[in-house]
């Protein structure tokens, strides 16, 4: 089915969110859409969903204009979108969430034999034979999770497919998961739109682009016809060197250092990071990384060798403690373990202070507005509950709560996981500012051309130990040697 959305516009309050876009899905087409947060992706997708009515403008399916007064109306259409939130019930089947509303009866029951059939048949003609249509949700992997809506979509006779940051949560051997079956819909003839704001996602899979900028639409192009820089250009005007600022000078004094440290997921590790320096964790998933910082933060604690700052072996039980002794955590899962979603702006800058801090220093907040503005949060104001904030801008409230107390050491887990692009911008010069004030960041990221961009050093890890340490701009492909094993004993 081809899908044409025409001069569409859409104005909430009297504010323009999307003016005059256009944007065409083909069948067989992976249709990469992007643009920086509050450029009107979203909105769009809501458009093309029947959650939203354009002010102006049209939607064509198959040269015949349609008009949706509701997601049924775009489900009865053959538009399906998943969201990157799931939309699944835990309790149910797989089964059960397939065809939730849409069960089919037999002789006044519902018929959860033939559920089961038919969501065997469709995981079948995805390839997919590891999930038991059975099996209740909630034991199921994000990525199983993800192949669950998409069995829900195809149960339902869509023909397109909208998906919104697909693998936003996805570790690294889930994304190629998904690469096959967005391209097993795409040789069977679904039209698929994807929004992403990784650029090796959007090259690899896309064959054309459209970029919004400010609710507009500034371009469609062949992926073929442009390249990583040109496409940042178009998306925030500025090119992709800019993302990463200037290195600092030569590091201080050592601030955190791993004398051996070991527990029952990581061993034997061995590294320092210095005042003034940004170090990068690089490692493939499975290798440690997460469990490095965990460990750090005291929720796994080492049991074997020694975790020291500033020099003085330290043993951090807890977070708490963690805290105390001069270490913070950005975590990778921001709204479940970095932010209290349902407070406000204000509290949730100060939750680290007033975990560091007691009596009078721990309740002040006069210099709230001068945090805010450091960080650059775009909020109502200071009241304004978390929840209600883009992704980067909840990631620029975790890094202000951190700016707070200014720790010795801060470990930064994947810093820009699902923040646009110019939000990555002002999250690397944060990170960058801290250092330069005498910090010590360790930073982990699955984006290898992040971590080297933003490192002055890189330590690999490999099976839960130290492969390897490289220099500042280290190839792509050094780091993935140490990081498979093959490079063991060729890093400086």
């Amino acid at each position: 089915m081809n899908v044409r959305l025409e001069g569409i516009t859409k104005s909430f309050l009297g504010v323009a969110v999307l003016r005059g876009v256009d944007l065409e899905l083909r069948p067989g087409e992976v249709h990469a859409l992007v643009g920086e947060n509050g450029a009107g992706k979203s909105t769009l997708l809501k458009v093309l969903a029947g959650v939203h009515r354009p002010d102006s403008g049209r939607i064509v399916l198959d040269d015949e204009e349609v008009s949706f007064g509701s997601p049924r109306d775009a489900h009865a259409a053959g538009i399906a979108i998943i969201h990157q939130e799931l939309a699944l019930l835990d309790h149910r089947s797989v089964a059960e969430n397939v065809f939730l509303g849409r069960e089919p009866v037999r002789r006044g029951r519902v018929d959860g034999r033939a559920m089961e059939t038919e969501t065997r048949r469709l995981l079948d003609w995805l390839g997919v034979r590891t999930i038991d249509p059975a099996s209740p949700v909630s034991r199921l992997s994000v990525a199983q999770r993800q192949v669950v809506e998409i069995v829900k979509a195809l149960s339902a006779d869509a023909r397109v497919l909208a998906m919104d940051e697909p693998t936003a949560a996805l570790a690294d051997h889930e994304v190629e998961l998904l690469y096959a079956l967005v391209r097993r819909l795409c040789e069977r003839g679904m039209a698929v739109l994807y929004v992403s704001h990784r650029m090796r996602e959007v090259f690899d899979l896309s064959r054309r682009i459209t970029v919004l900028k400010d609710g507009a639409f500034v371009a469609t192009t062949a992926t073929a016809d442009i390249d990583s820089d040109r496409l940042v250009r178009l998306m925030v005007g500025r090119p992709l060197d800019a993302l990463y600022p200037e290195r600092g000078h030569d590091p201080g004094d050592v601030r955190l250092a791993l004398r051996g440290a070991g527990n029952g997921r990581v061993r034997d590790l061995t590294f320092e990071v210095r005042a003034g320096e940004i170090v990068g964790l690089a490692g493939l998933q499975g290798s440690g990384r997460s469990a490095t910082a965990r460990a750090i933060w005291g929720v796994e604690p080492f049991t074997a060798g020694s975790l020291e700052v500033d020099g003085t072996p330290v043993h951090v039980d807890g977070p708490r403690t963690a805290v105390r002794v001069g270490i913070g955590y950005v975590t990778e899962d921001r709204k479940g373990e970095g932010l209290a979603l349902r407070q406000s702006v204000r509290d949730n800058v100060l939750l680290a202070r007033r975990a560091a801090l007691r009596g009078a220093a721990a309740r002040r907040s006069d210099d709230l507005a001068a945090l805010l503005d450091a960080v650059t949060v775009t909020a109502r104001g200071p009241h304004q509950e978390v929840r209600y904030l883009s992704g980067g801008n909840q990631q620029k409230v975790v890094l202000g709560k951190w700016l707070a107390v200014e720790p010795r050491v801060l470990v930064v887990d994947e810093p820009t996981r699902g923040v646009d692009v110019g939000a990555k911008q002002t999250v690397h010069r944060l990170l960058r500012d801290l250092a330069g004030r005498g910090m010590a960041i360790l930073v982990i990221s699955s984006e290898l051309p992040e971590l080297i961009g933003l490192s002055d050093r890189v330590v690999v890890l490999h099976q839960g130990s130290v492969a390897g340490e490289l220099p500042a701009g280290a190839s792509e492909e050094a780091v993935m040697r140490l990081a498979t094993g093959h490079g063991l004993g060729d890093a400086a």
